[in-house]
């Protein structure tokens, strides 16, 4: 074994970090177009695709669902809640705890969303099944980094 075999490549484009860094822009921009549609940035939809799912629920929850930080996850929803998007309130058993909800112009923008999915492979030239492979391989990666950093802590 050569050395740069045993202690890695340093050329960028060798990088596992910077081809998932320079992937997440590329599908990133690869949505715009399909969320400019919708008057949505990517993290709104983000937001709104948790609480499609999920119904009404905390701001810890939400947070923790898409990985985020409070600080990063609250101007969020200031903004989705100015669009009249999302309510907030105080729930009425711990008034620490801050519920979120879809409204119902978000409902009625989740009919218009459910093409954004399709749009995007159509888009891409991905197959539905290629999409599937790759999403869990990135589940995968993303798991086995996510014990890594425990382990470093």
């Amino acid at each position: 074994m050569t050395n740069e075999e045993t202690e890695g490549s340093l050329l960028l484009d060798e990088q596992l970090c910077f081809a998932l860094y320079a992937a997440q822009r590329a599908v990133t921009a690869a949505y715009r177009p399909l969320l400019e549609e919708l008057g949505l940035t990517y993290p709104q939809y983000l937001v709104l695709l948790v609480l499609w799912e999920r119904g009404e629920t905390t701001v810890k929850e939400l947070a923790s669902a898409l990985r985020l930080d409070y600080g990063t996850v609250s101007p969020l929803l200031k903004r989705l809640e100015g669009a009249g998007l999302v309510r907030r309130e105080r729930a009425a058993h711990d008034e620490r705890t801050v519920l979120i909800a879809p409204t119902g112009p978000a409902e009625e923008l989740r009919e218009r969303a459910a093409r954004v999915p399709g749009a995007l492979l159509a888009a891409t030239g991905l197959e539905a099944a290629e999409a599937a492979r790759l999403r869990g391989e990135l589940w995968q990666l993303a798991r086995r980094a996510e014990a890594a950093a425990e382990r470093a802590r």
